[in-house]
């Protein structure tokens, strides 16, 4: 187990966006988080990166509360919006900064990015443009990538598929495939239910922030979440 929440809660203007009375993520699963707007996904994501503080209860990581210790930072990478992103940048020099931060060298960064080339489809590298001057979509190829670039051992997206072309959604599905071995901890939040299904090990449906189902996928997970979006 990597987390464990217990009695969490989170009100904005009188309304509580987040009540959780108890959920763990286990080692090396890939969770699926889903839901609609409103339903407290991006706040559970916000409170388990310590970005906002719960009014009450715990997000502990690796058994240690997330409020009062940094040491998660050190397993933990993260894309939530492009707020993430140093934007006055070009792709080139934010991946250099971020492998900086983890004693990459520059030709290490480099070889890195190679094995994107496909992910990146020829619009992110010499393109002579700062990071503010991309479209949605590629500055969200931007921020994974360099998530995916501190090697973490929990991995949070928020919305990855949104704004992603059709081509770009499967290549990036198939690289969070890919990733789904060793001890790699993967949450996604996403509108998508094709996309979550078929990435994510486990399902957690939110709704007014709190857990309405929460499933191990199979072949009939999609039809049971279209069902209940469906009511």
């Amino acid at each position: 187990m990597i987390i464990e929440i217990n009695k969490l809660t989170k009100t904005y203007a009188g309304r509580k966006v987040t009540d959780i009375e108890k959920l763990t993520i286990n080692t090396g699963e890939t969770v699926g988080v889903i839901g609609n707007n409103g339903a407290g996904k991006t706040t559970l994501f916000r409170m388990l990166l310590d970005l906002i503080r719960p009014d009450s209860g715990e997000i502990v990581s690796k058994g240690v509360n997330v409020a009062e210790n940094d040491h998660w930072k050190n397993y933990t990478a993260s894309y939530l919006d492009e707020g993430y992103l140093i934007d006055y940048l070009t792709p080139e020099e934010y991946f250099i900064f971020i492998g900086g931060l983890q004693k990459m060298s520059v030709r290490q960064v480099m070889d890195y990015l190679q094995s994107y080339e496909e992910f990146f489809n020829g619009e992110i590298l010499d393109r002579g443009k700062y990071i503010r001057d991309f479209s949605k979509g590629n500055q969200n190829k931007i921020g994974i990538t360099a998530a995916l670039m501190q090697q973490p051992e929990l991995l949070v997206l928020d919305e990855p598929f949104a704004n992603l072309d059709p081509t770009t959604q499967i290549r990036l599905k198939a690289h969070l495939k890919s990733l789904k071995s060793g001890n790699l901890t993967t949450m996604i939040s996403s509108h998508d239910l094709n996309h979550v299904t078929d990435v994510c090990d486990r399902i957690i449906l939110f709704e007014k922030g709190r857990v309405i189902k929460d499933i191990y996928t199979n072949e009939n997970t999609l039809e049971e979440l279209e069902a209940y979006f469906s009511q």
